[in-house]
C-alpha cells in the first residue's frame, strides 16, 4: 500500500504525507531530520510493511510539502499543530513515533504536546537543540571546516551574533550565488562529520539543498524555539511508554552525550542502546540493524524487548 495525502495547513502551507505498509497495521509516525530535509525511503527501510502502517509526513517547507523552503509561518509551534492535525485527519488514536536527529527532537516534543497519542518512542541519534549543541557545531566548522567557515565566523563576530544568524540571513535574503556558496560549504562540512568524501553535489541536488538549509538555518537561528525550560528539562514529563534510544558511538553531528543525558532524565524509563562504530548516517550497518530489531520487537510485543513483560 502506498497512499499520498495533501493536507492543507495554516499560513498557506500544504503538507505532503505518504502512507506505506499495511492499512490495518500498527500505526507508526516517521519524522525526518533537518529541519528541512524531507522524508526519504531509507527512513522506513527497517519496517516490516506487512505489520506496520507507516506514516511519513514532510514537515513545513521540506520535501514535497509546499511552499518549498518557506520559513513564513514555520515555527516549532506550527509543526506541533501540524502533527495534531495530521493524526486527526488520519483518524489515528495512538501511534509509535520514530525519529532520528531533529526527527527525534520533534518526536519528544510531540510526546510532550500529546502524551495520550503516544504508544511508544523509538529515537535515533537524539538532538537536544541546546544552545551549546548549536554553538559547538558551528565553532568546530570554523576551526576545521575551511576558509569559507572562517569568513562566516568572522562576520558573526563583527555583527556580534551567532553564525546561524549570518547563515539564516544569507538563505533568507542573499542572492542566489551567495546561497549556493553557503549551501556547498554546509554540505561539505556535514559530509566531513559523517565520514564521507562525496564530490560536490550536482546542480540539481544543490537546488534542493538551498531550501533545505534555509529552513534549517531559520530554526537554528531561533534555537529551535527551545529556550527555558530546555528540552532536556521538559523531558521529565514524557509519558511512561516503551522508549528506546539508539545512538551511534562515533556520531560527530549529534554527540552521544545528548542521548546519555536524556536517558538519565528518564530514570530507567528508556533503554539506551549503542550502535558501536556508527556515526550519524542511518544506513550504517550497526544503526540500521539496531533500528530494525527494535521495530521487529515492537511489532511482536508492543515493547522493544524480544519478549513481552
Amino acid at each position: 500500500m502506498t497512499i499520498a495525502h495533501r493536507l492543507s495547513l495554516s499560513g498557506g502551507h500544504v503538507m505532503h504525507v505518504e502512507e506505506h505498509g499495511h492499512p490495518e497495521g500498527l500505526p507508526a509516525l516517521v519524522l525526518h531530520g533537518g529541519p528541512g530535509s524531507g522524508s526519504s525511503p531509507l527512513l522506513r527501510s527497517g519496517f516490516d510493511s506487512t505489520r506496520y502502517r507507516i506514516i511519513c509526513p514532510d514537515q513545513r517547507g521540506a520535501g514535497r510539502s509546499t511552499p518549498t523552503g518557506s520559513i513564513a509561518h514555520n515555527t516549532l509551534a506550527d509543526l506541533l499543530d501540524d502533527l495534531r492535525r495530521l493524526r486527526e485527519h488520519l483518524r489515528v488514536d495512538r501511534w509509535l513515533v520514530v525519529g532520528g536527529s531533529w526527527g527525534a527532537t520533534l518526536a519528544l516534543l510531540h510526546a510532550l504536546d500529546q502524551p495520550s497519542a503516544i504508544a511508544g518512542l523509538l529515537l535515533r541519534n537524539t538532538f537536544l537543540a541546546r544552545t551549546s549543541d548549536i554553538h559547538d557545531f558551528f565553532a568546530e566548522a570554523a576551526r576545521r571546516g575551511g576558509p569559507e567557515w572562517r569568513v562566516l565566523w568572522t562576520e558573526a563576530r563583527r555583527r556580534q551574533c551567532p553564525v546561524a544568524t549570518v547563515l539564516a540571513d544569507i538563505f533568507a535574503h542573499g542572492n542566489s550565488e551567495a546561497q549556493r556558496r553557503a549551501a556547498l560549504c554546509w554540505f561539505a562540512w556535514e559530509q566531513h562529520l559523517s565520514g564521507g568524501t562525496a564530490a560536490p553535489p550536482e546542480d540539481a541536488v544543490l537546488q534542493r539543498l538551498v531550501p533545505r538549509y534555509r529552513v534549517l538555518s531559520h530554526y537554528l537561528r531561533h534555537g529551535c524555539w527551545l529556550g527555558a525550560p530546555t528540552l532536556l528539562q521538559r523531558c521529565a514529563a514524557l509519558p511512561a511508554v516503551p522508549t528506546r534510544i539508539v545512538h551511534g558511538t562515533r556520531d560527530a553531528m549529534c554527540p552521544p552525550q545528548g542521548s546519555q543525558a536524556l536517558a538519565r532524565v528518564l530514570h530507567g524509563r528508556a533503554v539506551l542502546q549503542w550502535a558501536q562504530g556508527a556515526g550519524h548516517d542511518p544506513t550504517h550497518p550497526a544503526l540500521a540493524a539496531a533500528m530494525k530489531q527494535a521495530l521487529r520487537n515492537y511489532a511482536n510485543t508492543q515493547t522493544f524487548s524480544a519478549s513481552a513483560p
